[in-house]
């Protein structure tokens, strides 16, 4: 059995499980616990909200078609919890409706997958986000403030309010000022490398950005496009 990561001491990272098919959500949750994390099975949505309150996750997988997104996104607890949507059987997923879900606050996509690949992807996940916890960074460029310790955004002193994927992209960009990133690189470092969704998915996320923390979105001073290249944070 691998040993399990956490940031907190003596505390397994836990996933919480909302499928409708309990057969595979009790492969998962088995194949979740070799891995050396804590998998919990919940059947409906008030049951999934219920544990979800008591114990706060380290990450959310649903199904693709739940509506219950915005439901955990509502509550402050789990805004910036991963959410896995998952599609069983062996149909393709479709960029354009991914991205939709990308849009709605949802952290990845998986179709079709085997139990063996999902806990992998699940893993990388919780390793990345484990690293975010455990860091104690603040960034900063002009007017702009990111301190990841809490999740906060501040510009001017007012915070703003991102979604878990903008949160990411700024992140990128604060870490590396003045860097020209392409929009394939963004998306294989917030997305992670594989996933196929079109560059387009960048542009809305760059877009969405300014909208809130750039005074004038339409002449951004921060955020800025290199044309044919992509975008670069301005120190």
């Amino acid at each position: 059995m691998l040993t399990p990561k956490s940031s907190r001491a003596g505390v397994r990272d836990s996933v919480l499980i909302f499928l409708k098919s309990e057969p595979f959500a009790q492969s998962l949750k088995k194949a979740l616990e070799t891995s050396g994390y804590r998998g919990t099975v919940v059947t409906t949505e008030s049951l999934a909200l219920t544990e979800a309150k008591a114990n706060v996750p380290s990450l959310i997988i649903l199904d693709r078609r739940s509506s219950s997104v915005a439901t955990f996104r509502r509550m402050k607890m789990l805004t910036t919890v991963p959410i896995v949507a998952v599609q069983e059987g062996n149909i393709p997923c479709q960029d354009e409706e991914s991205l939709q879900e990308y849009d709605q606050d949802i952290d990845l996509v998986v179709c079709g997958q085997s139990v063996r690949e999902l806990v992998a992807r699940v893993r990388a996940i919780l390793r990345r986000r484990e690293a975010g916890v455990e860091s104690n960074t603040q960034y900063s460029a002009g007017n702009l403030r990111m301190d990841l310790n809490r999740h906060e955004v501040l510009v001017n002193g007012h915070a703003v309010n991102l979604t878990p994927k903008e949160f990411q992209i700024l992140r990128q960009f604060l870490e590396s000022p003045c860097r020209v990133f392409s929009r394939q690189e963004m998306l294989d470092r917030v997305w992670g490398e594989g996933y196929a969704l079109e560059e387009h998915a960048v542009e809305v996320q760059i877009h969405s950005l300014r909208q809130k923390i750039e005074q004038n979105p339409a002449s951004p001073t921060l955020l800025l496009t290199v044309r044919g290249v992509g975008y670069k944070l301005r120190a």
